[in-house]
């Protein structure tokens, strides 16, 4: 019997993720059910990626990146509104550090594996160091307007915004992220396209046949439902988590690095397959576009979020993330200003978030 779209595991795994949220959900559970929920919360994630490849095969580049990243950072939005509406004081960081950890696994982890997977391969990388170049500097300056300066302000006691600043910095991040969407997908989209080693634009991707319309409808509701099922599945295990964290002994903070490394597994995943085909933009775009839309979306939603929500809102960072940011746009800016990349540059990038997650389990 031939096998269709909704007889595949990537369609079956999600459907049951969902199924099984409504009796596990705000219940104590035993250790097998917990680790029932981690397997299918894994398969969820694997099934979005391959959804998500099916709709970036028909949409194209730089589109396919965009669905993704805009998907994901609004299941990112959701799980951390969803844990500080339920938590206590302990959640008043829990915004920034997660958004911090998402910027940090990005724009090193996910550059770094995408850089050393390709060099690997193929020895040096190429990409567009205008549509790369131009992502890195709408990142690095909503990272420093959203979690930088709170840290300096003085209308507010603490390393918060006031209503008004918190306002202003919200619009910003939207008008930043909107703006550098047109320049993607209209302007200027022949920047994010991937390129040959020659420099030459290769706009279509020759290794696959692009599905239907039919096809990548069907293949984006399953990656809304999918990514649905991974952002459920992560709050029911976000309990587990912040024990295992405590009796670890380790700092609340590392709750948001883990909820960022689950969210952001997909487009790990996607961005390390587009490497192996030698598609590095595609990677950067994922990469840097995450970043983006993990700073330019959540912090407007939080902002808003944050009128019903108690708990106060501590977006400014510390020094040490302070210069780990520092240090990780110098070392970027380096990384994409010559179009081309080598394994020295993904070992810079992978020691760096090597240095941040050791760091924030041993501040």
């Amino acid at each position: 019997m031939k096998s269709t779209i909704w007889t595949r595991w990537t369609t079956l795994v999600p459907l049951a993720g969902l199924l099984l949220l409504a009796p596990t959900w705000g219940r104590e559970l035993g250790v097998v059910i917990e680790l029932l929920l981690a397997v299918l919360l894994a398969g969820c994630v694997l099934a979005s990626v391959q959804h998500a490849e099916g709709v970036a095969l028909r949409v194209g580049e730089p589109f396919g990146s965009l669905v993704l990243a805009v998907a994901v950072t609004v299941i990112e939005v959701g799980l951390i509104v969803t844990l500080m509406v339920s938590g206590g004081s302990e959640t008043d960081t829990l915004a920034r550090d997660t958004v911090f950890a998402a910027a940090m696994i990005t724009c090193n982890g996910i550059v770094g594996v995408a850089l050393l997977l390709g060099a690997l391969k193929f020895g040096t990388t190429h990409f567009n160091a205008e549509g790369a170049g131009a992502a890195l500097a709408t990142v690095a300056t909503l990272a420093t307007t959203c979690l930088v300066l709170p840290t300096f302000t003085t209308s507010a006691e603490g390393p918060v915004f006031s209503s008004s600043q918190l306002t202003f910095a919200a619009i910003a991040s939207l008008v930043l992220y909107m703006t550098f969407v047109l320049t993607q997908t209209v302007r200027h989209r022949d920047f994010f396209l991937p390129v040959s080693p020659e420099g030459e634009i290769l706009d279509e991707d020759e290794h696959a046949t692009p599905p239907s319309n039919r096809t990548a409808l069907n293949s984006l509701a399953l990656l809304l439902v999918a990514l649905v099922a991974v952002v459920g599945l992560a709050k029911v295990e976000s309990h587990p988590i912040e024990s295992l964290v405590a009796r670890a002994g380790l700092p609340h903070a590392v709750v948001g690095v883990v909820i960022a490394l689950m969210v952001l597994l997909p487009e790990t995943l996607a961005a390390a397959r587009a490497a192996a085909r030698d598609r590095i933009q595609t990677s950067l775009n994922l990469a840097y576009g995450s970043a983006m839309a993990s700073i330019g979306l959540t912090i407007p939603v939080i902002a808003v979020a944050s009128i019903w929500i108690d708990t106060p809102l501590v977006l400014g960072l510390g020094e040490t993330q302070i210069v780990l940011l520092a240090l990780t746009v110098v070392v970027s800016v380096l990384t994409v200003v010559p179009g081309r990349a080598t394994r020295l540059q993904a070992s810079l990038h992978l020691v760096i978030l090597a240095v941040y997650v050791f760091l924030a389990m041993q501040p």
